[in-house]
């Protein structure tokens, strides 16, 4: 847990407040409408990192990982009220400092509009992009449930 002033940043998932990241994360770019349920289970199954204002969620990020080999940095935001007080920086600071996320081989993200703030980490462009495949499924719960099924 990291503390300075009136803000605590915590990878405790007791920590987490559910309601407010999902409030934010159904609004967001990146997993608009997503299902309360599936963010439930996305934290629980992800080391969680909530920056809070007293009682007040006003910043996320998760890291999905192996804890071993691979990261993956996921869902980060601060509200926009709480932005321009270095809490993403410090956010950054919590996760890249997490003892489990020490000696990873990779450790990736996917942004479209804070690739400033993740270069000062050393995040870059894919060094291999010819070797990374993925199956892309945007707006997927704007759409209601799906079925999952293998080719």
């Amino acid at each position: 847990m990291q503390t300075s002033d009136e803000y605590v940043i915590s990878s405790d998932p007791a920590d987490v407040d559910l309601d407010a990241v999902h409030a934010f994360l159904r609004t967001s770019y990146w997993s608009e409408e997503i299902p309360r349920e599936i963010v439930a289970r996305a934290i629980a199954n992800s080391i969680p990192f909530s920056v809070k204002h007293g009682e007040r969620q006003v910043g996320f990020a998760r890291v999905v990982t192996d804890r071993a080999t691979f990261a993956y940095l996921s869902d980060v935001y601060i509200l926009e009220t709480y932005r321009g007080k270095g809490l993403a920086r410090r956010l950054m600071d919590a996760v890249m400092a997490h003892p489990d996320l020490q000696g990873l081989r990779r450790f990736n993200l996917t942004t479209r509009d804070a690739e400033g703030l993740y270069r000062r980490y050393g995040f870059s462009e894919l060094r291999t992009p010819a070797r990374h495949l993925e199956i892309f499924r945007p707006g997927m719960y704007k759409h209601g449930p799906t079925t999952r099924t293998n080719p």
